[in-house]
């Protein structure tokens, strides 16, 4: 039997917690918060049998072979080492830190401790990612030149998961003293990720970043609203590719809606998550003659929770690990960096 902690029992952590629980010979034996209240609810409703408030407690007390971390983004970092350094293995959540050089560290603990490390980049979930990854690497679609993505949500303005005026689960990812990164840093990290697993790394960045007015002084109660709501990146690709990537909460009609579109020297791939996550369209050219679209299903893919229980038992560590987290995290500075300066960004080797 595999025993899991969850660290952090936010909105998040309920959705660790049901898909570890669908898992044979896996079982979640502990969880800790520092809000005493929070973590008995979330172990009560899981039937959790340990529940902590603290760190020390947990690793002094607690009977687990693995850590899930479903804390806010700075907290990220050193409660991930802190587990590395008690030989833990770590699925922790995105961003892998909220900055490069801790992202690093992170990377090169886990490499040391000889335990398994994965981020959760939770959109390789769909097979159809997986797929435009196989077909792109193939050579399928010859040389890739031009990436359009989008990642759309809309709970500034809908009530759709709550309110967030008054619900601290989202007031956080408004405000950069409270650990947020803004939508950059909250979904623009999955839009890297989703982007370049097919393509490729990226080489330079140019980043806009925008906050809009959300309420009497940008604040409510401590909470300063001042994290980006929006952003635009152009990228450019090592295989020279040209890139559009666009994220905002205020896309009203948009739930939480990503699409992807691949154009290639030999074809292009279009993939919209709200359609499907198990199938993409593409279309193949041939003697400059394009052929049709067409619907290809891509059957499943092992979850992220699977993969990762899997590497536990196996001891090879599968993707995204932590120098995947790394380097999306210095794209994600890159782009900071970018929005500051008002230039274009090399991400360096």
């Amino acid at each position: 039997m595999i025993k899991i902690a969850i660290i952090g029992t936010g909105g998040m952590a309920n959705f660790h917690a049901g898909q570890i629980q669908k898992l044979r010979g896996v079982c979640v034996t502990a969880a800790c918060d520092v809000d005493a209240d929070r973590v008995r609810e979330f172990a009560v409703k899981h039937k959790v049998p340990s529940v902590f408030t603290s760190l020390d407690e947990l690793f002094a007390k607690g009977d687990f072979d693995a850590v899930c971390n479903v804390t806010p983004d700075r907290w990220h970092a050193p409660i991930t080492l802190h587990a590395l350094r008690q030989g833990r293995h770590v699925l922790c959540e995105k961003p892998l830190a909220v900055c490069y050089s801790d992202a690093v560290k992170m990377a090169r603990a886990a490499k040391k401790a000889g335990v398994i490390h994965m981020v959760n980049f939770s959109y390789r979930n769909n097979s159809c990612i997986q797929k435009a990854h196989q077909l792109v690497q193939s050579g399928a679609l010859g040389r890739i030149l031009h990436v359009d993505a989008a990642y759309y949500q809309s709970w500034l303005n809908q009530n759709a998961w709550g309110d967030w005026h008054d619900s601290p689960t989202w007031l956080w990812r408004l405000s950069t003293a409270h650990g947020s990164r803004g939508t950059l840093g909250d979904i623009g990290v999955h839009l890297l990720d989703f982007a370049s697993y097919p393509v490729g790394v990226i080489e330079s960045v140019n980043c806009t970043l925008r906050t809009f007015q959300k309420a009497k002084g940008n604040r409510i109660g401590e909470y300063i609203l001042d994290a980006n709501d929006s952003v635009v990146i152009t990228a450019s690709f090592k295989n020279s590719a040209l890139g559009s990537l666009r994220a905002t909460r205020i896309a009203t009609g948009h739930h939480n809606s990503i699409t992807l579109a691949l154009y290639g020297e030999d074809g292009a791939i279009r993939i919209d998550l709200d359609r499907s996550g198990q199938q993409l369209e593409w279309c193949k050219t041939k003697k400059r003659v394009t052929g049709p679209w067409t619907t290809l299903d891509c059957g499943t893919t092992p979850s992220i929770w699977e993969r990762f229980v899997k590497g536990i038992r196996t001891g090879v560590n599968d993707q995204p690990d932590f120098d995947r987290g790394a380097e999306i995290q210095k794209a994600l500075d890159a782009c900071e960096q970018s929005h500051l300066e008002g230039r274009t960004v090399k991400i360096s080797k």
